[in-house]
């Protein structure tokens, strides 16, 4: 048997449902306009370079998408910021250091980037990237990406690692250099329009 006060709560409910159902209909706020992405304009394409040099190794190297530029980051735990040498430039062709080899990058234009630090342990000798020379970069997988198109490795000399990074065009770049990891942001465009 139900009780006099589980009736009067069901009956409440019951009542509050209908009068909602019952009222008029009103239209849900109109969602505002999603901001327009405005893309940072005036990186440039010229060579940007950084006079510094570490022994802590490279360890990783990996991309990501973004609105306005694709991402590569050249990981190089336990280097402080200020120890991140680098030079990125635009190249006709990606020739080996030491050996002066050629190493073919894909795209309508090769960014070679060199990081003043060894993708090997100095004491050792031994590997601390997995990269093979003249190889894709392992793991980088540029399938969807609007301006990379092809990510090598060019091997690791006297205490530097190089890279070439195939991209669509002749397109503006960023270098930024933070604790443990240099990052290259390549533009999508030179108009600063994002990506639709």
């Amino acid at each position: 048997m139900l009780q006099p006060r589980t009736i009067c709560a069901t009956v409440v409910l019951l009542g509050a449902t209908l009068v909602t159902a019952a009222g008029p209909a009103v239209a849900a706020p109109a969602a505002a306009p999603a901001a327009a992405t405005v893309c940072p304009t005036g990186w440039g394409s010229t060579g940007k370079a950084a006079t510094a040099a570490t022994s802590e190794s490279v360890r990783n190297v990996r991309t990501g998408r973004n609105d306005c530029y694709d991402r590569m980051v050249v990981d190089v735990p336990g280097a402080a910021r200020g120890d991140l040498g680098y030079s990125v430039r635009y190249v006709d062709r990606l020739h080996q250091d030491g050996s002066g080899r050629h190493i073919p990058v894909s795209g309508g234009a090769i960014l070679e980037v060199r990081v003043t630090a060894p993708a090997y342990d100095p004491g050792t000798g031994a590997a601390t990237y997995p990269a093979r020379s003249g190889r894709p970069l392992p793991g980088v997988d540029l399938t969807g990406y609007r301006t990379f198109r092809d990510a090598r490795f060019a091997g690791s000399f006297e205490g530097d690692t190089q890279l070439g990074l195939g991209v669509r065009g002749r397109l503006p770049f960023r270098v930024l250099q933070l604790d443990g990891r240099l990052v290259i942001d390549v533009a999508h465009n030179w108009t600063g329009a994002a990506a639709r």
